[in-house]
């Protein structure tokens, strides 16, 4: 993931059924709602070749 010094803040909208899934997902991978989010996207990203495997 990317180092603190790079992260951006921003309000995220999500509905409370997609937000508990992401939270029961997280705590069973023992990451944080916010880790979660960001792996699931880091993934999402890699899959669709709009980010390198190797870059973070």
């Amino acid at each position: 993931m990317a180092k603190d010094s790079k992260n951006k803040s921003f309000v995220l909208r999500i509905d409370t059924d997609t937000m508990d899934a992401i939270e029961k997902w997280a705590a069973d991978e023992f990451r944080s709602t916010n880790g979660q989010i960001l792996y699931l996207l880091d993934q999402a990203l890699k899959k669709s070749g709009r980010k390198k495997k190797g870059s973070d």
